[in-house]
């Protein structure tokens, strides 16, 4: 078994060629087929089956973890402050983020520069309000379960889901009462504990089948989506690309650097998340591989890393609630030829900074970008003219996403000497 192992190429390496194999299965889809042929419905059906793998972890992972984070957590003199360094770090890159977002669609200005056809501009189905913040937070029952039924031809279908924002209120009470009771809550924190380690090992299992689950999922995301739909939003889809290139490429590497952290190595081990992250569109249905390349690969502890990464994966999103809003809010009003003026890019960089908090558990960046338009004043119609090419621009986001729930779990620890820098490890990152 061992030298089976050594024989195989590296994590990453697996993804990346699953990828890339994913890259010709899809081009090889849409010649013969499309997204009804054979080996296009073979794809969206692994890809759908590996997410579904993946997210069904999710629930019990995040409550078993948080729990026995809290747990951990009272033995370590610093967990507020962890706590507290932990929501800056959010703050401080969404930051960064939605002022990046808003230069560039000032110098680039999609909104003028589009041949969208106004009769797109609907108003969406889902529309996010800053009440969402508080129904997010209380729990509607203590397994966080959400309900949503669709109309079809053949009647009402519902669908069971789940609010991770509400599992990781219900599971931080949960664990600081096990912790409060005392001894009479240990038997309890015991099998957390237990429940913890075979989830662990169960999610291993589903991880090792990411480069196969990676190569459906581009594939399918080429059959279904293709780069068509780009052309008459091609400079609002270059001012978003451009924008989640600068800070995942430029703005993390600098703010790892001036930690002296090798952002080299950073990437290296963050990397099949992030990957993840781009073929899925999902941070909840990354939140397993997120977490375990944070603890395993990157060294962040697993107490901290158990609270820090699912918070993240609902509430810090520098692609999906702070760049993609910032443009698509400036793109709308140029697009309708509306002013915007400082207070408006004030009120841009408070909903981004502040709003994915209020838009947690709800679906997709068209959320945010409708409280983002609610907020200014602009007419919601507005997001209509962007879902044509919302799945392609959500790739990247997700991308962002991904990388930045990982980054600052790292940061933090790194600032407060909890880093466990592996052996392989360069010297920016050995602690001392």
């Amino acid at each position: 078994m061992q030298q089976a192992r050594k024989i195989l190429p590296s994590f990453g390496i697996q993804v990346a060629i699953g990828m890339v194999a994913g890259v010709v299965l899809g081009l090889l889809a849409a010649e013969m087929g499309g997204a009804d042929g054979a080996i296009g419905t073979l794809l969206h059906t692994v890809g759908q089956i590996f997410v579904q793998l993946l997210k069904v972890l999710v629930p019990a992972l995040v409550f078993t973890a948080i729990v026995g984070s809290i747990a951990a957590l009272r033995d370590l003199p610093n967990a507020a402050r962890l706590v507290g360094q932990t929501l800056l770090w959010f703050a401080l890159t969404a930051l960064i983020a939605v002022s990046i977002g808003i230069v560039l669609a000032l110098a680039l200005q999609p909104g003028r520069h589009s041949d969208v056809a106004l009769a797109s501009a609907v108003q969406p189905g889902t529309v996010g309000t800053w009440l969402d913040f508080l129904k997010g937070l209380v729990p509607a029952n203590l397994l966080g379960l959400t309900a949503s039924t669709k109309m079809a031809d053949g009647g009402a279908t519902t669908m069971l889901g789940f609010n991770v924002l509400q599992i990781i209120v219900v599971a931080i009470a949960v664990g600081a009462a096990a912790v409060r009771v005392g001894a009479a809550g240990e038997p309890f924190l015991a099998f957390n504990t237990s429940a913890l380690m075979i989830l662990r090992r169960l999610l291993r299992w589903v991880i090792a089948l990411t480069p196969i689950g990676s190569a459906a999922l581009i594939g399918d995301a080429i059959v279904r989506y293709g780069w068509g739909t780009l052309s008459s939003l091609g400079a609002f889809a270059a001012t978003v690309y451009i924008g989640l290139g600068i800070v995942l490429f430029v703005v993390y590497p600098t703010l790892l650097a001036l930690h002296r952290i090798s952002p080299i190595w950073f990437f290296r081990r963050a990397w099949p998340a992030i990957q993840l992250g781009f073929v899925t569109r999902s941070s909840v249905g990354t939140l397993p591989v997120t977490q375990e390349r944070t603890e395993q690969a990157l060294g962040v502890p697993a107490a901290y890393a158990a609270f820090a990464v699912p918070l993240g994966s609902t509430t810090k999103m520098d692609g999906c609630a702070a760049i993609y809003p910032a443009v698509s809010a400036i793109f709308v009003a140029q697009f309708f030829g509306l002013a915007l003026h400082a207070g408006d890019y004030a009120l841009i960089v408070m909903v981004s900074v502040l709003g994915s908090a209020a838009t947690a558990g709800l679906t997709g960046a068209t959320v945010m970008l409708t409280l983002t338009l609610t907020t200014l004043g602009l007419p919601l119609e507005g997001a209509g003219l962007l879902l044509a090419i919302d799945p392609i621009l959500d790739m990247g986001r997700t991308a962002v996403n991904v990388a930045g729930q990982m980054l600052v779990p790292t940061i933090v620890a790194k600032r407060e000497g909890l880093l466990a820098a592996p052996a392989d490890a360069p010297a920016e990152v050995a602690l001392g």
